[in-house]
């Protein structure tokens, strides 16, 4: 799907260190829905373990990394996001709300039905 705008809450240029920070932008594809993502760097991902004392990226919501914050990086990376129907910025954009965003139970069930439909391959597969 194409993007017809990027936007952001604070201008590129107003960032202190492009290769070190995260930013939020607002996304509008040609369907007119609007998106709203996080767009972050590895060095601010690396801070902010430093920060927290930790050797590893704690579960959070998802974010789009981009090694540093430009027009045309950010503008490429959610790009891809918008490929087959923006089906990665959808499922970012809806799982950026984390349990509140989502039906756990629903989620649950379609687990179930995948692990029956493996289940049946693996069957399949060991009769032959």
């Amino acid at each position: 799907m194409k993007i017809v705008s990027l936007s952001y809450p604070v201008p590129l240029s107003e960032l202190e260190d492009i290769f070190n920070d995260d930013i939020d932008v607002f996304v509008k594809l040609e369907d007119g829905i609007s998106y709203s993502v996080v767009v972050t760097t590895p060095l601010n991902i690396m801070e902010k373990m430093d920060a927290e004392e930790i050797e590893y990226i704690p579960a959070s919501f998802p974010k789009i990394i981009v090694k540093s914050l430009t027009e045309e990086n950010i503008y490429n990376a959610v790009e891809t996001y918008a490929e087959e129907n923006a089906f990665w910025l959808k499922l970012l954009y809806i799982t950026g709300g984390g349990a509140t965003s989502m039906d756990i139970e629903y989620i649950d069930k379609l687990l179930e039905e995948i692990e029956k439909s493996n289940e049946e391959l693996r069957e399949c597969n060991e009769e032959e």
